[in-house]
């Protein structure tokens, strides 16, 4: 069931306020939307990840080592918008799964790079099939979810602008 809402008219009266109140109703919230949307998404992607031992944020972080391993924590943290407190007992989580191994850099000691193991390397495959089954439970097209996905990521540089 869809949730629906009308949107208050913005365009400028010319003797009258702005009116706030039907503004303020919940289902009016951007933020609520987004929200109640990520938690949807999360709740839908658990019983997904299960079977391959990860929880969502663990997910995320071996995505982004997918695309390119032996990232810094820096890197996979920017990416993720996640700082390193957040992430660093993540990352000894997904260590101690025998699916990533940490290592000092080389040329700079106060970085650590996360590397994939074999065993994170082959866990790839058996995850290929979690998007799949998403854009199924969405019910919208590949061309549906791209254009969501990008104007989501536009969404998200705009209020990273706005709140710098």
């Amino acid at each position: 069931m869809r949730n629906t809402f009308a949107v208050p008219d913005l365009s400028p009266a010319p003797s009258s306020p702005a009116p706030t109140t039907d503004w303020l109703a919940l289902d009016a919230q951007l933020c609520f939307a987004l929200y109640a949307s990520s938690l949807a998404m999360t709740k839908l992607y658990k019983p997904l990840l299960a079977p391959l031992g990860l929880t969502y944020p663990q997910y995320l972080v071996l995505l982004v080592l997918w695309e390119a391993d032996a990232q810094a924590v820096g890197t996979i943290g920017e990416r993720l918008g996640l700082d390193s407190g957040t992430l660093t007992p993540l990352l000894k989580r997904l260590e101690a799964q025998g699916l990533v191994r940490r290592e000092r850099d080389a040329e700079d000691e106060r970085r650590v790079r996360i590397h994939l193991t074999d065993a994170g390397r082959t866990l790839r495959a058996r995850a290929a099939e979690v998007p799949r089954q998403i854009l199924c439970a969405t019910s919208c097209t590949l061309d549906e979810v791209a254009a969501l996905t990008q104007r989501l990521h536009a969404l998200r540089a705009q209020l990273s602008r706005a709140s710098a």
